[in-house]
């Protein structure tokens, strides 16, 4: 049942990956165009997401239905602020709007922290997997764009090595290989990271609407 999970998540949000990719301001991004204060605005918008799931993945760290993919060291929470705080200074959090999408997101993310939290399993899989795969290409872009030096203002996409980055898929796996999925909650999860997918959408096209912001920092890129 577990592979089924593993092997239905992948094939029925292949669709809205690829949509989420070229939907909004990632084309951009993807292309290394993104000007900082849209990438900033994105990053401010992932932290207000990250603080909620990863505050609702801690709480249920040791339910039987969560615990296998619960791993502090893939965490980006604070790795988002540091980039924020490298790239913009101080002041980001209010400078940055958190977009109505995100906040949908995050009322999602609290409705299932109290009522349905094997669900955020799905939530985990849309953002750590995709961190660990197409995000490292995305630091190399990053870097490059807004001409970066190690790893300051691209920490979010900082896993370690790239052994090291294959160990966290590696663990990340096995820990979806190890949740007890019966056939109802297959299908749960997999319209839920569809959902999940969804929302990314909605976000990214959200961003590239939104209005410019003028930077206090040196970086004008």
């Amino acid at each position: 049942m577990s592979l089924v999970l593993s092997e239905r998540l992948r094939a029925e949000t292949k669709d809205l990956h690829t949509t989420a990719e070229r939907a909004g301001i990632m084309p951009a991004l993807l292309r290394g165009e993104l000007a900082l204060d849209r990438y900033c605005a994105l990053l401010r918008n992932l932290h207000a997401l990250y603080a909620a799931m990863e505050s609702a993945l801690t709480r249920h760290a040791t339910h039987a239905d969560v615990a296998p993919v619960v791993f502090p060291a893939l965490f980006r929470q604070a790795s988002l602020a540091d980039d924020l705080a490298a790239l913009h200074g101080p002041g980001w959090a209010a400078r940055f709007a958190v977009q109505p999408t995100t906040q949908t997101y995050i009322a999602r993310l609290q409705d299932l922290d109290t009522t349905q939290p094997a669900l955020l399993v799905a939530h985990a899989y849309v953002r750590y997997l995709g961190d660990l795969s197409g995000g490292q290409m995305l630091r190399q872009i990053v870097a490059r764009r807004y001409g970066l030096a190690a790893d300051a203002g691209s920490s979010f996409y900082g896993f370690g090595d790239s052994a090291a980055v294959k160990a966290h898929l590696h663990a990340f796996r096995a820990g979806l290989a190890a949740l007890a999925a019966s056939p109802e909650r297959i299908d749960a999860l997999v319209a839920e990271a569809r959902t999940a997918f969804g929302l990314h959408v909605d976000l990214f096209n959200e961003l590239a609407l939104a209005p410019a912001q003028a930077l206090p920092t040196k970086l004008r890129i």
